[in-house]
Order: C-alpha cells, then sequence, then structure tokens
C-alpha cells in the first residue's frame, strides 16, 4: 500500500533550512493500522502530508496504493487525493452551514455520483459511525466527538484505499477520544481499510497495530505492539 524511500523535506525558517524529514523509508501493507509518533516538530504531520499528495519531497520516491506520488504535478496529486485518500482533521474541518449528511455527502459530489447515491452512502455513513437520526443536524448542534464522527465517515464515504489523521483525539475528551479511536480501529478490521494516523495520544499509541516513533525527521523506531515485537530503524 505505501513504500517510501529516501524522503527529504526541509523548510526556510529565517536565515536557516530546517530539515523536517530526513531520510525517511517506509513500507505499509494493506488494511494497516498505523500510528505516528513522536514530539512536536519530530516529521510526523509533514510525513502525513507526504501521504496525503499535498506536499512534495526534496528527495525520495513516494508510492500509494500503486501510483508514484513524486511524479504526479498538483492536478492528478488533486485527482487523487479526491478519488483515492480519506482524511480527518483535528478540528473536524466541517462545512459549518451544511447538514452531517451534506457533510459527508460533499466529496462524493465533487466525485459526481448522483443525488440519491450521495444520500444513500452519507445515511449508511453515518449509521456506521453511530449518528443514525442525526443526519440533518450542522456541525454546531454536534458535540465535539460527534463532528469528529461525521469527519470519519465523510472520510469512508468515497471507500479510499488510505485514510489519514491527524491528531484526530486532540480536540476530545479522554472517553470520546477512546471511542473514536475504537470506531477506527472496528472499521479497520471490517472493512480493510488502510489507516494511518499521527497523534500524541497515549491511547492511540496503545491500539496502533504498527506504531513508528520519529525524531528530528527520522523513523527511530517501528514496532507492532499487539505483536510485542520492536525494531530499530536502519539509518
Amino acid at each position: 500500500m505505501i513504500t517510501a524511500c529516501g524522503l527529504q523535506r526541509s523548510y526556510r525558517s529565517g536565515t536557516e533550512r530546517v530539515r523536517a524529514l530526513d531520510g525517511v523509508d517506509l513500507q505499509a501493507a494493506r488494511g494497516a493500522f498505523v500510528v505516528l509518533a513522536g514530539r512536536s516538530g519530530s516529521g510526523k504531520t509533514t510525513l502525513l502530508n507526504m501521504l496525503g499528495a499535498l506536499d512534495r519531497p526534496d528527495a525520495g520516491t513516494l508510492t500509494v496504493a500503486g501510483y508514484d506520488l513524486t511524479a504526479m504535478d498538483r492536478a492528478a496529486r488533486a485527482r487523487f487525493r479526491l478519488h483515492h485518500l480519506g482524511f480527518v482533521f483535528q478540528s473536524y474541518n466541517l462545512i459549518q452551514a451544511l447538514s452531517a449528511r451534506e457533510n459527508v455527502a460533499y466529496v462524493l459530489q465533487l466525485q459526481g455520483k448522483t443525488r440519491r447515491a450521495r444520500r444513500k452512502a452519507a445515511d449508511y455513513w453515518l449509521a456506521e459511525v453511530g449518528l443514525a437520526g442525526m443526519e440533518e443536524r450542522r456541525p454546531e448542534e454536534m458535540s465535539g466527538g460527534q463532528q469528529q464522527r461525521v469527519a470519519v465517515a465523510r472520510a469512508l464515504a468515497a471507500d479510499p484505499d488510505l485514510v489519514l489523521a491527524d491528531e484526530p483525539t486532540a480536540n476530545l475528551d479522554s472517553h470520546t477520544g477512546a471511542d473514536l479511536i475504537a470506531l477506527m480501529q472496528r472499521l479497520n478490521r471490517e472493512r480493510g481499510t488502510t489507516f494511518v494516523i499521527a497523534s500524541h495520544d497515549p491511547e492511540v499509541i496503545a491500539r496502533a497495530g504498527v506504531l513508528i516513533t520519529m525524531q528530528d525527521g527520522r523513523i527511530v523506531e517501528e514496532a507492532q505492539p499487539a505483536e510485542g515485537t520492536t525494531s530499530s530503524a536502519v539509518e
């Protein structure tokens, strides 16, 4: 599903250049439940942006779902995001003027699906995330946990190859955050959808199928907590 080789990315900060990714190598199989851990500034979000075709590396190669992202121009990356990826953001990123159903259906509208197909898919996924009966509610009428569930439904409605989540529990209380991650795990297990989640949350880290720890733009450790095995990254 994901193959990254030697990813490099640096940014200018004032008069200095900051290396956000420093030779990242990564492989993840289809159906994996991957958590990226590490302190702020470790490179988690930069790597997530690469996987989401939101940014390009300065060097290295990256293949996701069989597509070479490093060879794509901006328009091709936009099409790839629309048809192959789902996103869950820390701040939900719902359209405030739209109902839960309309928020979920929006990406399907961009894909050219019929009104009937959009409504059917939106209602199905809202029910899947435990929000049946709340289709007409707007974000302001929902709790933070409910809004994030709408975001998960929106991410999955288009049947993506990969769902990327950036600190999805950061704005939720511990109980609601644990429920959200349990929901993602269930969908991963039942649907086989691949997830990559960047998080500081110990609850999220504890539930990782594959735990990747980053530091100073490098992967310093990869672990499979369920199997109790770890391996240090090779520089």
